[in-house]
């Protein structure tokens, strides 16, 4: 807690010397503006992008908005300063914040400043001890909703919100939870799995993605030719783990390790790779290091070891408490399959971490949605398997749009309202910058 108490101080400090620094503040550097923001630490870095300058950022928030006068923890926020007097795009990453410079699609577009904030009980933005019952998405909502009223002092021209995959679910939340802090959004693949007992869609999206049958089969054929060679291919994964210093504690051991990556294959070779990469897959017969290798190039077998699932928990903790989690049939690894009914999210948070079921966030949300929201832009690629329960529009629906570039994977930081046909993308630039204005 001494970090927190510390924190207190400081923001009690800021507070004290009142309407004086703030004056001083607003005709100053904008990095002397951000350090008079209550609760703000700030450490400029080297800019890696011209224009611009970087700010490294934690912000105070309450471990529960409804109790503020309990424990805080700080929360780690990039921001990308070009001035002011320019729009802000709110970028609401879902997971963790990169300590790297990059744009959105929107902050280009805008040609506008840029906040990245680390969802809450990341491990950058962790309390400790950790009370997990509040990794909420409304608690979620209310961490931006706070940082957005203590930035707005310093820009006050307009803010467009935006994120992708589970980002993209935040920055729709944010919208319902608090609808004054936002002018328009783009969120982009955003997963709406609000009925988690239905996820036949994801069954029928692998059943016709893409435009080439034979690469759907090919992904298919070549899942299952690992999961038939699952001794040498587990043999390979324990000599890699080895040498790496992997382990598979959450898991359980490093069988269902492998196969867990298998059930993913294909799943993830649509969502992280081109059509394209078919060309280079290996053929039915090759060797076990070659389809060891290729299956790493592909997706990779390192993300059920520990050193890779521990810094999600909190996404694995609302998959099971909120969001949900789709559920496939894999005909196509049957029988072969040991420890299906382990793959779920459950099994990557420890045990000692209780959880129950509350879907009433996703059905808020996607009511919202469909009844009463408001420049709302969702941009989907028809290549990404998230898309196949996508948020759709209602009869309450305005000023709101959803868009599906064609053959584009699960991408959201690159381009992907410039992918889309030449009349729809004009139309989405075109309403961005009208909300911006």
């Amino acid at each position: 807690m001494a970090f927190v108490k510390a924190a207190a101080a400081f923001a009690l400090l800021l507070a004290s010397m009142g309407t004086v620094t703030t004056a001083r503040a607003e005709s100053g550097d904008i990095a002397d503006r951000l350090r008079a923001v209550p609760g703000l630490t700030v450490t400029e870095r080297p800019s890696t992008l011209p224009g611009r300058r970087w700010f490294h950022l934690r912000y105070r928030q309450p471990v529960d908005h409804d109790r503020p006068g309990g424990a805080w923890f700080e929360q780690r926020v990039m921001l990308q300063h070009r001035a002011a007097d320019r729009p802000m795009v709110f970028h609401t990453t879902g997971h963790t914040v990169p300590e790297t410079m990059f744009e959105t699609e929107p902050t280009a577009i805008l040609g506008a400043n840029q906040l990245s904030m680390e969802y809450r009980f990341y491990p950058g933005s962790r309390p400790v001890p950790t009370d997990w019952s509040k990794a909420t998405i409304r608690q979620g909502a209310a961490d931006q909703h706070r940082l957005v009223v203590a930035l707005k002092r310093i820009y006050h021209r307009k803010w467009i919100g935006t994120g992708g995959s589970k980002g993209g679910q935040a920055s729709v939340a944010h919208r319902l939870y608090h609808p004054g802090d936002i002018d328009g959004t783009v969120a982009y693949v955003a997963p709406n799995n609000v009925d988690d007992d239905e996820d036949s869609a994801y069954d029928r999206f692998f059943q016709t993605v893409g435009d080439d049958p034979r690469c759907r089969t090919h992904v298919r054929a070549l899942a299952r030719e690992i999961l038939e060679r699952r001794t040498a291919m587990v043999g390979l994964l324990a000599a890699e783990a080895a040498a790496q210093g992997w382990t598979f504690g959450l898991v359980g051991d490093i069988d269902r390790a492998f196969e867990h990556s298998v059930m993913d294959y294909e799943w993830g070779f649509w969502a992280y790779n081109d059509q394209s990469a078919c060309a280079s897959l290996p053929a039915l017969d090759a060797s076990d290091e070659e389809l060891y290798r290729s299956f790493d190039r592909v997706l990779g077998f390192r993300f059920f070891t520990d050193q890779a699932l521990t810094p999600y928990v909190s996404a694995f903790y609302q998959g099971v408490k909120e969001t949900g989690w789709q559920t496939l049939s894999f005909p196509h690894l049957r029988p072969l399959l040991r420890h299906e009914r382990e793959y779920e999210p459950r099994t990557y948070v420890p045990r000692d971490i209780p959880i129950t079921y509350d879907g009433t966030a996703v059905r808020e949300i996607d009511e919202y949605v469909r009844t009463r929201g408001h420049r709302l832009m969702f941009v989907n690629g028809g290549n990404d398997p998230v898309s196949a329960e996508p948020y759709r529009l209602g009869p309450g629906s305005r000023d709101s749009a959803v868009y599906t570039a064609p053959g584009v994977h699960h991408v959201f930081l690159g381009e992907v309202i410039g992918r889309l046909p030449r009349a729809q993308r004009d139309k989405a630039v075109a309403d961005l910058r009208r909300w911006a204005r």
